[in-house]
C-alpha cells in the first residue's frame, strides 16, 4: 500500500537506478542520485530543525533540478515543501511568509543574499552544503514509520480576494490518488518521456513530476527560450523524444499563434494534455491538423482538488467556435453540479462545479475562515460529515452527460436585463481567426461589457462582424481594448484582476 510519495521514488530506484529521472539544460540526475541527495537533505533538515515534522519549509524555486531534489529532501524529513518563485515581487513573498511562518528555507548558495533580504531570521539550509551531509538512516526510518497518508506534502499559494495570498495545503494521499488516476487512465509507463513546461510554483507541475516518479519514467524540463523561439521547441521535443506533455492551455495557444509546426512537426509526441484555462478549439484544431495521430486530452481542476478532477479525451472533430467539454470525473472522484437553490441541476440547467473525494486539499494554511467557505458540508448528505469543495466555476451537462465548463460565478453578470455569461463571449471571440487571446469583464459603474483582446489586424468592426450570427445583440461587447500583449499571472492564466484594476473609463491605464 502506497502512503507516501517517496514509495514511488524508491520503487523506481530499485528498478532503474541508473536511469535519468529529471533533466534540465546540460544537467541531469539519475534515480539513485536523486534518492541519495534527497536523503542527505532530509537528514540535514532533521538535525537543523530538531526533528520537526509536518512543518512548512520554503524552496525558492526556478525550473531546475535542485528544486526537485529539495522537494524530495523535505519529504524525507517528514515536513512539507512550499515552492515560491524567486522572481516574485518581494512584497508578495513577505505576505506569503507572514501567513506561512516556515521553520526553514532550502536555498542555493547563490540565493542566500536574496533570502536574507526577504526573511533575515529564517533558518537557511544551503543546498550545496546539505548534499555533503551524512545520511541518517535511523532518523529517516523513524520519521517514515511515523508518517501517514494525510500528512501534508506541499503547499502552493494562489491569489486571495483580499490581496493576501492563500496557501492551499495538499497531502500525500491526494497526490497519490491523482497520480494513480493519471497513470491508469492514460497508460503512462517507464517508456514515457515527459516534457515539463509548468513552473514548479504552479500546482499543475505535480502531474508530470509525480507521474515520472511513479512509472520510472524521465522528465525533461523545456527551457523558456523554446517558447520564445518556437522552432527550437520542435527541435527540443525531437532531440529528447518527448512523447507526453501536460501543459497549460496558454502554452498550447502560444505554439499555435506562432505557427510553430508549419516548418516541422514533432511526430514523437503521442499524448498532449492541457489545463489551466479554457482551451479554444481554434487553437486545438491547429495542433490536431499537425499531429493527426496524437491523443489530445482536456484536463480540468483547480489547485484545491490537487490539479485535476475531470478529463475529456478529444474523440471527434470540433468547429473553431464550439465549446470543448471538460468531460467526466476521474475514478474515485465525484463531481456535483449544484444550482442556486443548493439542489442538483436538472437537464441542461447551469450549476456550480463541486467536488468530493480524496483529491480535496486539506484547506488553506492558517486561514480557517476561507477554508470553511470553500470546503464545506455536502448539502445532499445530512447524516455524517462529508466535505465538498465549491470551485466557483459554472457548468452544465451536454446531451452525452459530459460536463461543459461555462465560466466563473463572478463572470456571470446581469446586463440589459439579461443574465450574461462573459465566458461564452470569450469563447466566440477567441474562435475568430485574427484573435490570439481575449477576456471579458464587466464595468458595473457604466453597465458595459469590456472586451480586452490581442490580435494583429483585428478591430471592433472585425469582431462584431465575426460574432453577430453567433451571439444575441445584448451579449455584444460595448468597449473594445486592443493590447499588444495580455498580462499573465503566476498560474499561466490571463491576469483578469490586473486588467480590471488598471481599467478606467474605457481604457487600460
Amino acid at each position: 500500500m502506497i502512503i507516501n510519495i517517496l514509495d514511488y521514488l524508491e520503487k523506481s530506484n530499485k528498478k532503474f537506478p541508473d536511469k535519468i529521472v529529471f533533466a534540465e539544460g546540460n544537467k541531469n540526475i539519475t534515480y539513485s542520485a536523486l534518492v541519495d541527495n534527497a536523503r542527505r537533505i532530509g537528514t540535514c533538515i532533521l538535525d537543523e530543525t530538531n526533528v520537526a515534522r509536518r512543518q512548512p519549509i520554503v524552496v525558492f524555486v526556478d525550473r531546475n533540478i535542485e528544486s526537485l531534489v529539495s522537494f524530495m529532501g523535505i519529504a524525507y524529513s517528514g515536513n512539507f515543501y512550499v515552492p515560491i518563485d524567486i522572481q516574485m515581487p518581494k512584497l508578495r513573498v513577505k505576505l506569503i511568509l507572514e501567513t506561512l511562518r516556515p521553520i526553514a528555507v532550502v536555498v542555493l548558495r547563490s540565493d542566500i543574499e536574496y533570502t536574507k533580504s526577504v526573511s533575515p531570521d529564517l533558518l537557511t539550509i544551503v543546498y550545496e552544503d546539505a548534499l555533503k551531509y551524512y545520511i541518517g538512516n535511523e532518523k529517516l526510518t523513524k520519521i517514515r514509520k511515523a508518517s501517514i497518508d494525510i500528512d501534508p506534502l506541499y503547499a502552493t499559494f494562489t491569489s486571495g480576494s483580499t490581496g493576501i495570498p492563500k496557501g492551499v495545503i495538499t497531502c500525500h494521499r491526494s497526490v497519490i490518488d491523482m497520480t494513480e488516476a493519471l497513470v491508469d487512465t492514460f497508460g503512462f509507463s517507464q517508456d514515457t518521456v515527459f516534457g515539463n513546461q509548468n513552473p514548479y510554483y504552479f500546482d499543475a507541475s505535480i502531474k508530470d513530476i509525480y507521474s515520472t516518479l511513479k512509472c520510472g519514467a524521465s522528465m525533461y524540463v523545456i527551457p523558456k527560450s523554446c517558447f520564445v523561439l518556437p522552432g527550437t521547441l520542435v527541435e527540443f521535443i525531437k532531440k529528447y523524444q518527448v512523447n507526453t506533455i501536460l501543459w497549460s492551455a496558454a502554452a498550447i495557444a502560444l505554439v499555435a499563434n506562432t505557427d510553430a509546426f508549419d516548418k516541422d512537426k514533432p511526430g514523437c509526441l503521442k499524448k498532449v494534455m492541457f489545463s489551466g484555462e479554457v482551451m479554444h478549439n481554434k487553437v486545438l484544431n491547429y495542433w490536431r491538423r499537425a499531429l493527426s495521430e496524437t491523443v489530445f486530452v482536456n484536463l480540468y481542476g483547480p489547485t484545491e482538488i490537487t490539479s485535476v478532477c475531470s478529463y475529456y479525451k478529444v474523440d471527434r472533430p470540433f468547429e473553431d467556435d464550439e465549446i470543448l467539454p471538460i468531460g467526466i470525473p476521474f475514478r474515485n472522484t465525484e463531481i456535483l453540479l449544484i444550482n442556486q437553490n443548493n439542489q442538483p441541476v436538472q437537464g441542461d440547467e447551469i450549476g456550480e462545479i463541486c467536488v468530493r473525494g480524496c483529491c480535496l486539499a486539506l484547506g488553506y494554511y492558517n486561514n480557517p475562515e476561507k477554508t470553511k467557505e470553500a470546503f464545506c458540508q455536502n448539502p445532499f448528505n445530512t447524516h455524517y460529515p462529508e466535505t465538498i469543495y465549491r470551485t466557483g466555476d459554472l457548468a452544465r451537462y451536454n446531451e452525452e452527460g459530459q460536463i461543459m465548463f461555462l465560466s466563473r460565478k463572478d463572470n456571470q453578470v446581469k446586463h440589459m436585463g439579461q443574465r450574461v455569461e462573459l465566458g461564452e463571449i470569450e469563447i466566440v471571440v477567441n474562435s475568430l481567426g485574427l484573435i490570439d487571446a481575449s477576456i471579458c469583464f464587466y464595468d458595473h459603474n457604466n453597465q458595459k461589457i469590456v472586451l480586452v483582446y490581442k490580435g494583429k489586424n483585428a478591430n471592433n468592426k472585425y469582431i462584431l462582424n465575426g460574432i453577430k450570427d453567433k451571439l444575441p445583440k445584448y451579449m455584444f461587447p460595448n468597449i473594445f481594448i486592443e493590447m499588444g500583449d495580455l498580462p499573465y499571472n503566476l498560474n499561466g492564466k490571463v491576469d483578469r484582476t490586473l486588467l480590471k484594476d488598471k481599467y478606467k473609463n474605457g481604457e487600460i491605464q
